[in-house]
């Protein structure tokens, strides 16, 4: 009898039962022996995101980068600054790309805008003004940086500067220099409206430079008057400038310079005269040469002319003397009334170089004047024309002697005698 036969394919077909059940039983969780877990699915566990998900975890969020910060070194909203104050600005976390101060400022009732030029430091984290403060000003500091993460930020600071009187501002001038083409003997000189207590401090900004590069002198007359010369004369050429860098600088007191002052000169020909009175005879020089002898009458008894080192301060070719300039009465026999040509002042009292045809018969014999040093028509248009002002005219032979500043009198005295009048 014939067995009942197998079903093709039983065989197989339980085979494929036995794996199916064993991948099953890997699939809940257990591994086959020597199997390894899929790459990224953590031996089949749970991870973030979804059973078996393979995405990366979020990042946390970065930090803010700090900002550039930015600071004067004068506290926002200050009142009563000193004017002397040099403003600087600072930045931390970054670097300065601008900073600009302006203000507005009463001078004499008036109301004047002003900006402030400054410069950054090397790095830039660092600005300095370059200008003092005016005083009774309303300033803005406006500051723009870039932080170290290059993000552009701006700030702003406000402040009040000193108030001042006009009783303690001094206002300086140089007006009494000679200007244009002068004399090898010119010498810089400033004055000031008020006295200056603190002498020193302000010599420290006066500053006089020339082409020559001449060694000198500052020499203070007064608390109010201040010269320089040089060591030796000027050389004939010499291009000087003289700068008073007095606005905002202490002067003692609570006082304070205000504005700069500046003026300039150019030396012209070497013209020195001298003059000796005990034989009435003067003889001219120019550039080192003598170029004219002459003959003159100077001040008779009484009135002698001043002997010493004066300038050429004032030019005229026409001038009216009267006797009452010199304190005499306007009749009688000391009486005069005048028109000289081509005077030459040299005193502040009154001395001057002119020609004096009325006393020609005492030229180089007899002094007969009232303290004029008077000579030939030709020889003074001589003098006229050559010598400029700030020429040196040095008098000899009396026993009257010149006071300071009656007249520019700074070659009276020798330069190291002279440069014991400076305040450093």
């Amino acid at each position: 009898m014939r067995r009942f036969a197998e079903r093709p394919g039983t065989r197989k077909a339980a085979a494929a039962v036995a794996l199916l059940t064993s991948i099953a039983l890997v699939g809940c969780g257990q591994i086959a022996r020597g199997e390894s877990p899929l790459p990224g699915t953590n031996g089949g566990s749970k991870s973030e995101g979804g059973e078996g998900s393979n995405q990366p975890s979020p990042a946390k969020p970065s930090p803010t980068p700090d900002p550039v910060t930015m600071k004067t070194n004068v506290g926002d909203g200050a009142d009563g600054v000193k004017v002397n104050k040099v403003i600087k600005v600072s930045a931390d976390n970054g670097k300065l790309a601008k900073v600009t101060v302006t203000g507005r400022y009463v001078d004499h009732g008036e109301t004047k805008s002003i900006t402030i030029d400054g410069k950054l430091n090397h790095d830039k984290s660092g600005w300095t003004a370059s200008e003092l403060l005016e005083p009774n000003g309303r300033y803005t500091v406006k500051m723009v940086g870039i932080s170290d993460h290059g993000v552009k930020s701006s700030t702003t600071s406000t402040f009040k500067s000193d108030e001042l009187s006009l009783d303690q501002q001094i206002y300086p001038s140089f007006n009494g220099t000679l200007g244009g083409t002068v004399g090898v003997g010119t010498p810089v000189v400033l004055t000031f409206d008020r006295p200056v207590k603190d002498k020193a401090t302000f010599e420290k900004h006066l500053h006089v430079t020339s082409t020559s590069h001449q060694k000198g002198s500052w020499h203070w007359y007064s608390d109010q008057e201040v010269h320089w010369r040089p060591a030796k004369y000027w050389k004939p050429g010499t291009r000087v400038t003289a700068t008073a860098d007095l606005n905002s600088i202490p002067a003692g007191d609570g006082e304070y310079g205000q504005q700069n002052a500046s003026t300039s000169f150019t030396v012209g020909d070497s013209v020195i005269t001298k003059v000796n009175l005990a034989s009435d005879v003067g003889k001219i020089y120019r550039n080192g040469k003598l170029v004219r002898t002459i003959l003159v009458s100077a001040g008779k008894p009484g009135w002698e002319t001043r002997s010493g080192t004066s300038l050429i301060t004032q030019k005229a070719m026409h001038y009216r003397m009267t006797s009452q300039m010199i304190g005499l009465p306007k009749k009688g026999p000391q009486s005069y009334d005048l028109t000289v040509k081509y005077a030459l002042r040299i005193t502040n009292s009154g001395e001057f170089l002119h020609s004096a045809p009325w006393n020609s018969a005492f030229f180089g014999k007899k002094n007969a004047s009232h303290g004029c040093i008077g000579m030939s028509e030709a020889d003074a248009g001589w003098l006229y024309e050559h010598a400029p002002s700030g020429s040196p005219v040095v008098v000899t032979g009396t026993n009257r002697g010149l006071e300071p500043l009656n007249g520019l009198t700074d070659w009276n005295a020798d330069f190291k005698t002279y440069a014991e009048g400076s305040a450093l």
